[in-house]
C-alpha cells in the first residue's frame, strides 16, 4: 500500500520510511526537501494521489509561540484537506505525552490544535504520543544552564528512543486506526536532574547538575506526572544507559579514527 510519511526525511521519519519499505510498501519521504510543504501546500496533492495512509511525523522548525502555532495550525489543516480529497483511510501523527498538561507552553498549545484538528477531521486517526526522545537529553540539560551550573527539576521522566518511536510508528501505520491516543515511553522512570547528570558525565561535560524543585521545563512548572505516560503506555525496549553506552563507544571510535 502507497504510505506518505510527512517530515519523512528527518530523525525519525527516515527510519519510519525506511521500515516500512522493507515491509514492502510503497513509501513517499515528505518534506520540503522533496518538494512537499505542508505549511504552503505546495505538492501535496500530488503526493497523496493514490495514499491510504498518512504518517505525520514533522516538527516546526521554530518553537517560538507565533512560528510554531502557524506551523501546526496550518500545516495541520492543509494536510488534513489534502488527504480528504485524496481518500486517505488513515492518519498516524505523532504528538507528546503530557500535552495537556503544559499548556502554559507555546509549543504544547500548538501540538494540542494540531491534536484537536485531526480529531474534528473525518479521516479515521491514531495519535501517538511520546515521551522526550533519548536525543533530546543534552538540550534540556542546555535549557537548564548557566555559566557551568544546570537547574533543572528532579521530577520523573521516561524518555524513549528515537528507534523505538519510529518502530512504533512503523507498526501503527500498518494496523487498523484506533480513533484515538496511544501512548509511547521509555521502559523506565528517572529524574529529570539524573538524567542530565548521568548524560553529562558519560559526555565528559564538566558541568554541574543541581536539583531544584522550583526549576522550569522550558518554562513550564512541571512535576512527576507532566512527563510520564498513564498505566497503558506502549514501552520501548531501548534501556536509557544502554543508548548513553552506545553514544559514548561511538564517540570513542570517531576520535580514534582521527
Amino acid at each position: 500500500m502507497k504510505i506518505v510519511v510527512i517530515g519523512g526525511t528527518g530523525l525519525i521519519g527516515t527510519n519510519v520510511v525506511s521500515r516500512l519499505r522493507r515491509e514492502g510498501h510503497e513509501v513517499l519521504a515528505a518534506s520540503p526537501r522533496t518538494g512537499v510543504n505542508t505549511l504552503t501546500g505546495e505538492g501535496l496533492a500530488e503526493a497523496l494521489a493514490g495514499a491510504e495512509v498518512v504518517v505525520d511525523v514533522a516538527n516546526s522548525p521554530s518553537f517560538e509561540d507565533k512560528p510554531v502555532m502557524e506551523f501546526f495550525d496550518t500545516s495541520g489543516r492543509n494536510l488534513l484537506a489534502a488527504e480528504a480529497a485524496a481518500g486517505v483511510k488513515h492518519h498516524v501523527a505523532l504528538s507528546v505525552v503530557g500535552t495537556e498538561r503544559l499548556l502554559s507552553s507555546g509549543y504544547f498549545r500548538a501540538k494540542w490544535v494540531q491534536e484537536n484538528l485531526i480529531k474534528n477531521a473525518k479521516i479515521p486517526y491514531t495519535i501517538v504520543r511520546a515521551t522526550q526522545f533519548f536525543e533530546f537529553v543534552g538540550a534540556i540539560a542546555q535549557s537548564g544552564t548557566v555559566g557551568e551550573t544546570v537547574r533543572l527539576s528532579p521530577a520523573l521522566f521516561q524518555p524513549i528512543g528515537s528507534d523505538d518511536v519510529a518502530g512504533a510508528m512503523a507498526r501503527f501505520a500498518m494496523g487498523q486506526p484506533v480513533n484515538g491516543t496511544v501512548e509511547i515511553a521509555g521502559p523506565e522512570q528517572i529524574p529529570l536532574d539524573e538524567i542530565a547528570r548521568q548524560f553529562l558525565a558519560a559526555t565528559k561535560d564538566p558541568r554541574t547538575v543541581v536539583a531544584d524543585v522550583h526549576a522550569r521545563y522550558f518554562g513550564i512548572d512541571v512535576n512527576d506526572q507532566s512527563l510520564t505516560p498513564g498505566d497503558d503506555a506502549h514501552l520501548g525496549s531501548i534501556h536509557w544507559r544502554d543508548w548513553l553506552g552506545s553514544i559514548t563507544s561511538q564517540a570513542g571510535e570517531t576520535a580514534h579514527a582521527h
